[in-house]
């Protein structure tokens, strides 16, 4: 399966992510659920990386955070 890149200005700074179609669905069903813009989202991920220092380039962070997001879907049905 091919990346998907998408685009965001990031604190003025343009940059991109690519993932796998499969981790945007799981992100783009998020931010509709929160009423949340694409870039708010993006750049609130950003923040919380840096601040966190956890040392994982952003689309890495949000593979983490989408299966982070699933499995926490998943425990709190169970």
């Amino acid at each position: 399966m091919s990346l998907k890149k998408r685009s965001v200005t990031l604190y003025g700074h343009q940059t991109s992510v690519a993932l796998e179609p499969e981790f945007w669905a799981i992100i783009d069903a998020h931010i509709k659920t929160k009423e949340q813009s694409f870039a708010g989202f993006i750049r609130d991920q950003d923040d919380l990386r840096l601040a966190n220092h956890l040392g994982r380039n952003l689309g890495s962070h949000l593979r983490v955070w989408a299966l982070n997001n699933i499995l926490t879907k998943t425990n709190t049905n169970n």
